[in-house]
């Protein structure tokens, strides 16, 4: 077996379920999950309705490339959202089975390990970042996200021969899990830093549309290029999904765009890969890309579960402001998140995520890290998925409130 399978963190879910083997929540209560980011809204009607329209054309081996129609869909999409003056369909967007396989796959394609090969990435994180540096045999380096920065990396915290040794960047914004966005000229920085020390950034932005300010939508990766008059998108990767715009994580639906130097590449490596999306999911997806309505009408849903919900726990819990995602993120009381986690359980039978769970503390990096004080910037924080229906919602926020007051 690849020796590099021994040098795998175990995921913060097998964790948490190991946490929670021998508590017995009390029988009285239903149980009501905030753990998974999965969302529980409708998937969208018309995206599954073309689904079976063309049921038929699972009988034919789609191409890697995705169909052209696809790929106009999301290059027309991507050019309206991001203020794009161009995006080429045919050089410069990959339709992919959803985020997490294309993020895993793209650092296999793109890591050259005959040289120092060092993957940033923000600190906490989603475990696919690390996870593939480790596969690709690379190195991972962690940029700490903690309030003291607004919950982002601070890229110019790295040192310049650190820099010299990092290949990828990965960044997610708005951020999972504390739902922080990265401003334009936080972009703009990193991209300059990039030409200077001749690295790729893979910008992860599957939360962009979920955000609670109608007229402030989050920029992106590719906008920052725009906006720089920098149109071929010169080492910079966005990487998007249909996943919680349109509440379709079961159909694996998703694109990568940006510099077509690297679009070609990792298109011959998914070639070989065989992971061509099906035609009935691409002809979905079309449906799903070309409709905002639906989007909108989400972002309604979840800014009424941030409201009821931040309404309930803003007495007892600290939390950033939430920008975007789906994700709260706040301090716990005393500190113990994965105490709390347990008791939580056990008392009111609602499960969370401990925040250590996503995060690394400098022991176990032997690698360095940017922007630290040695301890895990998840450790005392927990993350709460308000993926449920709003009543359910807002039922596990009031639980949660009581289990802190009778603990005062």
């Amino acid at each position: 077996m690849n020796p590099d399978l021994d040098a795998l963190k175990p995921y913060p879910f097998e964790r948490l379920a190991a946490l929670k083997a021998d508590v017995t929540p009390p029988a009285g209560l239903a149980p009501i999950s905030l753990t998974i980011g999965e969302p529980q809204h409708a998937p969208y009607a018309a995206a599954l309705e073309a689904l079976q329209a063309h049921r038929a054309d699972f009988a034919r081996y789609p191409a890697t490339a995705g169909d052209p129609a696809l790929r106009q869909a999301i290059a027309g999409w991507a050019r309206q959202r991001f203020h794009l003056s161009g995006l080429d369909a045919d050089t410069q967007v990959l339709p992919v089975n959803g985020t997490r396989e294309a993020l895993f796959a793209f650092v296999q394609a793109a890591l050259d390990r005959t040289r120092p090969a060092k993957v940033a990435m923000p600190n906490p994180f989603y475990q696919i970042y690390e996870g593939a540096t480790l596969l690709a045999g690379g190195e991972p380096y962690y940029l700490d996200c903690s309030a003291e920065n607004g919950f982002r990396p601070d890229v110019d915290a790295v040192p310049a021969d650190v820099w010299r040794q990092v290949q990828i960047v990965f960044l997610c914004s708005p951020g999972n899990p504390t739902g922080a966005v990265t401003p334009l000229a936080e972009f703009q920085r990193l991209i300059e830093l990039a030409d200077e020390h001749d690295f790729l950034i893979a910008s992860d932005e599957c939360y962009s549309e979920l955000y609670l300010d109608e007229a402030s939508p989050p920029p992106g990766l590719l906008e920052a290029c725009a906006a720089l008059g920098r149109h071929d998108y010169r080492r910079c990767l966005v990487f998007h999904s249909l996943s919680k715009r349109s509440n379709l994580p079961g159909l694996r639906s998703g694109f990568v765009a940006g510099d077509a130097g690297v679009i070609a590449s990792f298109r011959r490596y998914r070639t070989y890969h065989g992971c061509a999306m099906a035609l009935p999911v691409q002809h979905a997806s079309i449906a799903a890309w070309s409709d905002e309505a639906h989007v909108r009408a989400n972002r309604d849903a979840y800014r009424e579960k941030f409201d009821a919900v931040t309404r309930i726990l803003a007495p007892v819990m600290a939390f950033p402001t939430p920008e975007a995602s789906f994700y709260l993120w706040p301090a716990v009381p005393g500190g113990d998140d994965v105490g709390f986690t347990r008791e939580l359980l056990r008392h009111a039978n609602v499960g969370v995520l401990p925040g250590s769970y996503m995060g690394r503390p400098a022991a176990d990096d032997g690698m360095g890290r940017a922007g630290t004080n040695g301890a895990n910037p998840g450790s005392g924080r927990l993350r709460l998925a308000l993926v449920a229906e709003p009543r359910a919602t807002a039922e596990a926020a009031r639980r949660l409130r009581d289990f802190i007051e009778r603990r005062l």
